[in-house]
């Protein structure tokens, strides 16, 4: 929770000719883990977890550039990610989008609590390959349904894939709401999209 020591500890890494990528999935993203488990099991709270979001980011942005040098630009098929309209739980899609980053995907992350229209704008503006949306709550889920269907309303499904996750989402709603993929985590997240692209 502490931004100034994740930041020298993440500039040690650069100085020293460490591993960004292992950085960032050894302590980074392992990090954020631990913090959704004890905010899950109520050991710790929002202010907690928002003091660690604050030094993961602090620490990320120092390995940034170095894990971009170590493995390219990646695939850097543009994905645009955000949790839906009502909900403000973002760990989960924090941690998909830091592992997708780290894998070179390029992510334009529209937040939480993401208006339906902001999702079809971004795709609008972007062009990406994929759409990733998340939620955990089970009323918020119905909103996954409408941006499907207001991206095939406004013609740009077709060049799209979309892939859902959160709590309450699983294999059978995806089916029903014709997205593309149901993910459980960050990692099976990041092997589907490497499955995509080759």
């Amino acid at each position: 929770m502490d931004e100034k020591l994740a930041a020298s500890a993440a500039q040690k890494v650069v100085d020293g000719g460490a591993s960004a990528v292992q950085a960032i999935n050894d302590g980074l993203v392992k990090g954020m883990k631990k913090v959704a488990d004890l905010y899950d099991t109520e050991q710790i709270f929002l202010p907690q977890v928002l003091a660690s979001a604050a030094a993961f980011y602090a620490a990320f942005d120092i390995l940034r550039p170095k894990m971009l040098e170590e493995g390219g630009e990646g695939p850097g098929h543009k994905i645009v990610i955000g949790v839906v309209e009502g909900d403000i739980h973002d760990i989960g899609k924090n941690l998909v989008k830091t592992m997708m980053e780290a894998n070179g995907y390029n992510c334009i992350d529209l937040g939480r609590d993401v208006p339906i229209e902001n999702f079809t704008e971004a795709v609008e503006d972007n062009s990406p390959s994929f759409v990733a949306l998340s939620t955990l709550m089970t009323p918020t889920m119905k909103n996954m349904d409408r941006i499907v269907k207001e991206l095939v309303e406004e013609g740009l499904r077709d060049d799209l894939k979309i892939m859902i996750g959160g709590g309450p989402v699983d294999e059978e709603f995806c089916e029903e709401i014709g997205a593309d993929v149901y993910t459980n985590n960050e990692t099976e997240a990041v092997q589907w999209l490497k499955k995509e692209t080759g």
